[in-house]
């Protein structure tokens, strides 16, 4: 089994993150590609007929919202083209698996579809983090087999608020930082057309993707993506 991984972009060491899922999807039998183009990715993905999922771990947007992001723009800034919009959506709608991770709400910010099939999409001037921090994470139903079991976890990450939700996303888990008076979903499971979607807004870093209950959560939602049986066990 094939997975595409659009990875690269500003602010975030993608480059170790990237390769930490990769490590991490190989004892499920998963090869991994990873590309920092998206464009040469999305041609892969149509292309090759093995490739059974689509992993974006990146910060590919227009960024044009600030001044800021300027020095930037030359290498980074992206707009996915109407054939990228066709290949992603109908990989996904025809029963392809997508997992995002962290930034991957803020990437395609010109696609408005990208909020139904990603099921969360940052909206600018509304969504918003406060600085990256100890971060405590707890699953949101116990009766949940993708988080079954899994006790509450600590990872140094940002917690996204007040994202644009898909009304079908399902919440997974839930975390604040030390600021927070209340808990605020981080990981939704969703579906697109025939396709199974997890979309997980924390993996700030490698460290935050490499913590042991993080990790085995991602590898079950593997599973759940790819339909296979989630195997559960305490952690």
């Amino acid at each position: 089994m094939d997975n595409i991984l659009i990875s690269g972009g500003i602010y975030h060491d993608f480059e170790d993150s990237s390769a930490v899922l990769a490590q991490s999807f190989a004892p499920l039998g998963i090869r991994t590609r990873i590309f920092t183009e998206p464009d040469e990715a999305l041609e892969v993905l149509a292309a090759a007929p093995r490739c059974g999922m689509l992993t974006v771990n990146a910060l590919r947007f227009s960024m044009v919202q600030d001044k800021k992001y300027a020095p930037f723009r030359a290498r980074w800034a992206y707009t996915l083209s109407e054939n990228g919009r066709r290949i992603i959506s109908e990989f996904v709608r025809g029963g392809g698996a997508l997992l995002g991770l962290h930034t991957a709400s803020i990437c395609f910010d010109e696609w408005p579809e990208w909020r139904a099939v990603l099921g969360a999409q940052w909206r600018w001037g509304t969504s918003f983090h406060p600085p990256a921090g100890p971060v405590r994470v707890e699953a949101i139903a116990a009766d949940e087999p993708l988080t079954a079991g899994c006790r509450p976890f600590k990872v140094f990450d940002e917690v996204y608020h007040d994202l644009d939700l898909a009304p079908t996303a399902r919440a997974l888990l839930h975390a604040r930082t030390a600021e927070d008076r209340e808990f605020h979903p981080v990981m939704w499971a969703h579906q697109y057309g025939r396709g199974r979607v997890i979309y997980d807004s924390l993996g700030h870093d490698m460290n935050s993707v490499n913590e042991p209950t993080h990790q085995m959560i991602l590898a079950r939602a593997v599973a759940w993506l790819l339909g296979r049986d989630i195997k559960v066990a305490r952690a």
